[in-house]
């Protein structure tokens, strides 16, 4: 049986004028006053639901990195396994991408597993990118993906049949070990392809699953 494995947040955080310095470091515009700070025990899934958060609120993705290990390997109660950052123009906007993220991790984002969480995969359709996957894609702003991610031989094989599966395109391999020990990569194609895409890998990754010595 097929179950969801939902992030938790684990801190959040607003600053609503940034200090001049930190504003540097994070290349921030001249009209990015205020960032906004999230950490989850889940970072694929934060990704999706930071790039949502583009698309509902005057904000942009400024920092987005995944933690050594995972989340099991934390470095404090509060690390997880993603620190996001978000910046806009004002305390409201950056309010609003934060809780916009946190909304799509609680109701949309999740990973799954089929044998009580000791394998887990990613087979995530986004039917419209906000504007950070799209850039990291190297896409149109708007335009569809499938985010797969899954365990190491798990990715491959699955990577090969949601390539095989639908008409999508690689724009982004990672290949493994992540950060998290994980690999994956972004395809797009239409919504339709995308979510065929998907639903290959998924199998594959259960055939793995369930035949992990036969080939």
């Amino acid at each position: 049986m097929i179950e969801a494995i939902k992030p938790q947040v684990l801190a959040v955080r607003l600053i609503p004028n940034v200090a001049p310095d930190l504003a540097k470091k994070l290349q921030l515009s001249s009209d990015q006053r205020s960032i906004g700070m999230i950490t989850s025990t889940i970072d694929d899934a934060t990704y999706v639901a930071l790039d949502e958060a583009t698309k509902k609120a005057e904000v942009e993705v400024v920092y987005a990195k995944s933690f050594y290990a995972g989340s099991n390997h934390a470095s404090g109660p509060r690390s997880g396994e993603i620190l996001g950052i978000f910046a806009g123009p004002n305390p409201a906007e950056v309010r609003a991408g934060v809780d916009a993220c946190v909304d799509h991790l609680e109701n949309e984002a999740w990973f799954y597993t089929c044998d009580g969480g000791k394998t887990v995969w990613f087979p995530h359709t986004i039917s419209r990118t906000g504007s950070y996957l799209s850039k990291i894609a190297d896409i149109p702003e708007g335009e569809p993906l499938a985010y797969l991610i899954a365990p190491p031989i798990e990715a491959v094989y699955g990577l090969d049949a949601a390539l095989k599966a639908s008409e999508v395109t690689m724009k982004a391999f990672y290949g493994p070990p992540t950060e998290t020990n994980f690999g994956g990569g972004l395809l797009t194609g239409s919504q339709s392809a995308c979510k065929a895409a998907c639903e290959a890998f998924q199998r594959a990754v259960i055939d793995i699953v369930e035949n992990a010595l036969k080939f």
